[in-house]
C-alpha cells in the first residue's frame, strides 16, 4: 500500500483538501490506526511530506496525541494527486453532544460540552 520510495512527496490532508485532490484518476483507500499513522509519519523525512491544510487542531493531533515528534512540514496547496502519490488522511468528525454537563471553573466562569470531536486516519493512494 505505501510507497515511501516515490520521489513524489506525502500529502498530508484533512476533511476538505482531501476533497480538492480527488479530481480525477483512481485510488486506493485503506482506513489506518493511530499506531500506523504515527509510523507513516515517522519514516518520512519532512521534507518529503507536504503539509495540505492549516487546521491547528489536525496539527495538535499529530503532534500532541499522535506523539510524532515535531516537525516543520512545508505547507503547499494541492489541486489534484499524481500517480503514483500517497496522502494520509486526517479526518474529524464532530456530532452534537449527548449530554450537555456544565462545569464551574475556580474563577466561577461556567462552560458546557456542547459537542463531541472525534478523528480518524485514512491512507489514499492514486493508482492512475
Amino acid at each position: 500500500m505505501m510507497n515511501i520510495n516515490s520521489s513524489l512527496p506525502l500529502l498530508l490532508l484533512d476533511n476538505s483538501a482531501t476533497m480538492s485532490v480527488l479530481n480525477e484518476g483512481e485510488f486506493k483507500c485503506a482506513n489506518l490506526t493511530f499506531e500506523e499513522a504515527k509510523h507513516i509519519l515517522e519514516i518520512h523525512d519532512a521534507e518529503s511530506i507536504l503539509q495540505c491544510f492549516s487546521n491547528p487542531d489536525i496539527e495538535k493531533v499529530i503532534f500532541d496525541y499522535l506523539g510524532v515528534a515535531k516537525k516543520d512540514f512545508p505547507y503547499k496547496r494541492i489541486r489534484n494527486m499524481r500517480p503514483g502519490q500517497d496522502a494520509l488522511v486526517f479526518k474529524l468528525y464532530v456530532t452534537p453532544s449527548e449530554s450537555q454537563p456544565v462545569i464551574h471553573a475556580d474563577d466561577g466562569v461556567e462552560a458546557k460540552k456542547i459537542q463531541n470531536v472525534y478523528v480518524y486516519c485514512q491512507y489514499i493512494s492514486r493508482l492512475k
